[in-house]
């Protein structure tokens, strides 16, 4: 391996791990979201430092080719990423229909509630957005 290609991949690894830590910094990425993003730039940084642990991993593993143990557990990786975000995105639809439906609960409340103290004033106090004919404006 030539030094150019050494230090690119040095480079790379180590901006990765910074724009994840940034990233968390600015919570634009909270912290369980970036375990496997993390897990996978300091798996990069070490590869990169240290190219013969590739090597030595792949014929362990019993992989002909180091590049292809990359692909592998890189393709590992983003299924773990992928399979928490799906995780996540099951959760927060299951709150969003039960606060859809308790919103929904509530407004019909209201409307019956404003029904009744508009039968007990002798009149019909308007709804707010809405016109006489029940209808959004």
């Amino acid at each position: 391996m030539n030094s150019v290609t050494y230090a690119f991949g040095i480079v790379a690894a180590v901006l990765a791990l910074v724009a994840i830590v940034e990233l968390m910094r600015r919570g634009t990425l909270r912290e369980r979201h970036a375990v496997w993003w993390f897990v996978g730039g300091l798996l990069a940084l070490v590869i990169a430092v240290f190219p013969q642990t590739l090597t030595w991993a792949s014929r362990a593993v019993g992989v002909a080719l180091p590049v292809n143990l990359v692909f592998f557990v890189t393709i590992g990786l983003l299924f773990l990423v992928s399979l928490q975000y799906g995780a996540e995105l099951t959760r927060i639809e299951e709150k969003m229909r039960t606060l859809a439906e308790t919103a929904a609960f509530q407004q019909n409340r209201i409307e019956l509630l404003e029904d009744r103290v508009g039968e007990l004033t002798g009149g019909s106090p308007p709804r707010e957005g809405r016109d006489d004919s029940g209808a959004e404006r």
